[in-house]
């Protein structure tokens, strides 16, 4: 009987549809713009291969509330309870100690709005990832069964703007993150790449860590920093297939890309570091500087695209 039912489970998901929303809210200032954007398009760009999948991409301008709701809205009504939605929230969070919210240009949208809208698409597989500060803020309100909440902070608190998108990214079409080498990388994969390049990028600035990774997949918890644990945390996120390898990694296999994405992923570090100098600058020189990087990492993106 338990085989008979694991076989109708796959036929059913062999059958489903992915939908990906990617939102990449404000930036407020010229290099997170331009970072928020060229995320959510590298997102984009990996999950195209995907034939099967429905990619839903919002940013700059176009990332307004009424533009979200509006896409919610489409999917709510193409959606199947057996497909899946996969929610990613770029940008610069806040919370008020009550309700967390994405700022978006015009009227920012709320977790709780999030929440609404979530509950209103039929997939009853779901994953939203906020990488944004201040998203731990979200949990409790986004949380429910058969959802899994990945954020980019354990709490509201954590108000610094966050370097987990770039490692999202990266996990996304790594090989490594693939760590049982089933060619599929998980939601549960995909944090512990990101949470360990977190880590390890803290550790190479010599800085405190402003952002800690948290899970939660039960529908009641808090959230867990290191899943699976105890209370059942991960199990949902283990099962929950993000990215099929064989296409998310043909930029990072090929010789030449992955030298550009090399040279990408030093000039996101370079940018970082100026901006944690930023204080020890005369502002001339700060804006010369970080304007020249802003150029490099344009160029650089525009030769992956190609």
């Amino acid at each position: 009987m338990k085989f008979a039912t694991l076989l109708l489970m796959l036929a059913c998901a062999a059958r489903a549809t992915a939908f990906y929303v990617t939102i990449a809210g404000l930036g407020g200032e010229p290099d997170y713009e331009q970072r928020f954007s060229m995320w959510a398009g590298e997102i984009e760009a990996i999950l195209k291969p995907a034939g099967d999948a429905k990619i839903e991409t919002l940013k700059g301008a176009a990332a307004t509330r009424t533009n979200v709701r509006a896409a919610f809205e489409k999917i709510a009504h193409e959606a199947k309870a057996g497909d899946a939605l996969v929610v990613m929230l770029i940008g610069h969070g806040s919370f008020d100690g009550v309700d967390y919210k994405i700022n978006l240009p015009g009227p920012d949208l709320s977790a709780t709005e999030f929440a609404g809208l979530l509950d209103r698409v039929p997939a009853a597989r779901q994953l939203i990832v906020a990488m944004t500060s201040a998203s731990g803020g979200a949990i409790s309100v986004l949380r429910k069964e058969n959802r899994i909440v990945i954020t980019a902070t354990k709490s509201g608190t954590e108000r610094n703007a966050t370097v987990f998108p770039r490692f999202w990214v990266d996990a996304l079409r790594d090989s490594a993150a693939d760590t049982d080498k089933n060619e599929t990388i998980s939601a549960l994969e995909a944090f512990h790449y990101v949470q360990q390049k977190i880590a390890e990028y803290f550790e190479s600035q010599k800085r405190l860590a402003t952002e800690h990774p948290t899970l939660e997949d039960t529908g009641k918890g808090a959230g867990v920093r290191d899943p699976p644990s105890a209370n059942r945390e991960g199990l949902r996120a283990a099962s929950f297939p993000l990215v099929r390898l064989a296409a998310a990694s043909a930029l990072a296999n090929n010789p030449g890309k992955k030298k550009l994405l090399e040279k990408k992923d030093q000039i996101e570090q370079q940018i970082d570091l100026l901006k944690y100098n930023k204080a020890a600058l005369a502002p001339e020189e700060y804006k010369k500087k970080l304007t020249a990087l802003l150029l490099d990492l344009a160029k650089t993106q525009q030769e992956l695209d190609q």
